[in-house]
């Protein structure tokens, strides 16, 4: 098999290709993604208040690292769709919880369809062995790096 070099001839380290590798399944994952009219951003945020409905939209900045700002203009746009909503949160009246609508439950299930293809189609070159085997090296480099598990490090630069 013929591997991938460098200009110099040697083959590229593991951060460019983790890199490379990770610009390719980004901008794949937002083609997949806007099929269902949202954006990675959007997808994040809702898998978040899924698996944790009733934080207030400022815990949820502060855990994704993104400006409060930027976030209420997330939640807004997945609210306009139906598929959170802000309630008063019940131990301190001045903050909303954010909570998944049955529309944003049912859009958490299409998300986990088109994740689990994208999954699928960037790794097609593995097999499920070598699939469970990168993702443990990768999650071991992640923790190591002091990456917040399952959310993209991207939100803090939105």
């Amino acid at each position: 098999m013929d591997t991938v070099r460098e200009a110099s001839g040697n083959p590229p380290g593991a951060a460019f290709l983790l890199a490379a590798i990770g610009a390719h399944a980004t901008a794949r994952f937002a083609e997949r993604i806007a099929a269902l009219e949202l954006s990675p951003p959007q997808t994040g945020l809702m898998r978040v208040v899924v698996a944790t409905p009733g934080r207030s939209q400022q815990e949820l900045s502060e855990l994704l690292g993104t400006p409060p700002s930027r976030l209420v203009g997330l939640v807004d746009g997945l609210a306009a769709k139906g598929l959170l909503e802000r309630r008063r949160n019940e131990t301190d009246r001045r903050l909303y919880a954010l909570h998944p609508t049955a529309a944003g439950i049912a859009m958490i299930e299409k998300i986990g369809l088109v994740g689990r293809e994208h999954d699928d189609a960037v790794c097609a070159a593995l097999d499920d062995g070598e699939r469970a085997v990168l993702r443990g090296l990768l999650v071991r480099i992640a923790a190591e790096q002091g990456l917040t598990p399952g959310v993209h490090p991207s939100y803090r630069r939105i």
